[in-house]
């Protein structure tokens, strides 16, 4: 390709990072120059003048559901859902039907993803052979493949027995992978509903303690310390969790850890509507829980934000409480919940979200070319924010396939504008292309 046949695209006046207004462009698939009063010679100029300008959001935690429940998401609506929401990477989880167990279905996952071409797919392989817990799966293999996987989870299960717990992060340290661990000990929660506490006593539901989650954490930060492997924390809901990562960080231990969206902004209170869209793994806590996690968010003992974006069709959540599944979706939403309970509220600047939504979710996946600076000569995955946008949740307009949203209704701020992945716009005024 030649110069001439480069497509040039001038962003005009994005706020990069939240910052001083500033003139972006870009050539084919990089950033070409960062200033003001750039020469726009050939280039299609979009004006953003007050926008926010982020790097391409992140996302560690995603179901795409693809093989086995294309009725609730598939890679390309799911990918779809994602540009729709600033993300230029997802990590798939590997809880599908087959399950991500080999390098045969990683591989399959990885290429509609590049097909989709509406974001990067990163496949997450399981940790164990079916998500049973009973014996490790093919983690050289998975890695070894096209797909490259460095990240290993059976999220949706724990891996309870700590002695597969410690193999897995020892055959992991081969090739610099990371175990991410779904922290719920089976035991604790068998028929637990929603999280254990003074509403789940009125209410008569199963609770779910605090204390499944925590115990495994312990447990798993202590167990990595001993192998000197790399552990990450998936969706952590406490504030009992996030004090035990910190106290693992400070003796220099190798953990890192997520935060929902939700659980940055919901509570168990809500289930008192009965309403199975606030069902979900792990529940929905305290309004002190939810507190601890945003000041663990913004003082970075939770490295980043993850969405869990899990969608379920119709059937399987409306229905009765104890029957519907856990879950929500969330790609669309995240960078909205996370400017209302984190930028407005003063908690985390602009530069703040980029680190937690981009550049450290990318580091803890080992992605590259991702989680990069607004600068040239770097690859063009961007984000473009209204911030000053306001608007009600309607998961009717959603480009995922499924509409399990706990925010219908509810006014949030922000909207993505535009989505470029490599250069390319897979969004534009804030439709995709």
């Amino acid at each position: 390709m030649t110069m001439s046949d480069t497509h040039k695209t001038l962003l005009r006046g994005a706020k990069v990072l939240g910052g001083e207004p500033r003139d972006v462009l870009i050539e084919g698939e990089r950033i070409a120059a960062v200033g003001t009063g750039l020469d726009a010679d050939g280039a299609t100029v979009i004006d953003v003048a007050g926008q926010i300008l982020l790097p391409g959001l992140v996302d560690l935690h995603t179901h795409l559901r693809e093989p086995g429940r294309e009725d609730s998401e598939t890679v390309l609506t799911g990918t779809r859902a994602a540009a729709v929401g600033g993300f230029t990477a997802v990590h798939a989880m590997a809880n599908t039907f087959p399950v991500a167990d080999t390098a045969g279905v990683v591989e399959q996952v990885w290429r509609l993803g590049r097909e989709s071409g509406y974001c990067d797919v990163q496949p997450v392989g399981a940790v164990t052979v079916g998500l049973e817990g009973k014996k490790l799966a093919e983690l050289g293999a998975m890695h070894d493949s096209a797909a490259g996987v460095r990240v290993f989870s059976d999220d949706g299960k724990c891996v309870d027995d700590a002695v597969i717990m410690r193999r897995a992060l020892e055959y992991v340290k081969a090739f610099d992978g990371v175990i991410a661990q779904h922290a719920q000990e089976p035991r604790l929660t068998e028929g637990a509903q929603m999280n254990e506490g003074v509403v789940s006593a009125e209410l008569g539901l199963g609770g779910w303690p605090a204390v499944a989650e925590e115990s495994i954490i312990a447990r798993d930060v202590l167990l990595a310390a001993h192998v000197g492997s790399r552990v990450h924390i998936c969706h952590l809901s406490t504030a009992g969790s996030v004090e035990i990562v910190r106290w693992a960080k400070s003796k220099g231990w190798n953990v890192t850890a997520e935060v929902t969206p939700h659980h940055l902004l919901l509570t168990d209170e809500l289930v008192r509507s009965y309403d199975p869209v606030f069902k979900v793994n792990p529940p929905l806590r305290t309004e002190a829980d939810v507190m601890a996690l945003r000041e663990a968010l913004a003082d970075g003992t939770i490295d980043c934000v993850a969405t869990d974006h899990a969608p379920h069709p119709h059937e399987d959540k409306d229905c009765e409480w104890g029957a519907a599944a856990m879950g929500m979706v969330g790609l669309e939403t995240a960078l909205s919940v996370v400017q209302h309970t984190m930028v407005d509220t003063g908690l985390l600047d602009w530069t703040g979200v980029a680190d937690r939504m981009s550049v450290r979710p990318s580091a803890i996946g080992r992605l590259t070319g991702h989680g990069r600076p607004v600068a040239a000569g770097e690859p063009a995955n961007l984000t473009l924010l209204d911030s000053a946008y306001r608007g009600v949740v309607n998961p009717a307009g959603f480009a995922s396939r499924s509409r399990n949203t706990p925010y219908e209704g509810r006014e949030l701020p922000g909207r993505v504008t535009h989505t470029f992945l490599r250069g390319r716009a897979t969004v534009v005024d804030g439709k995709l292309t």
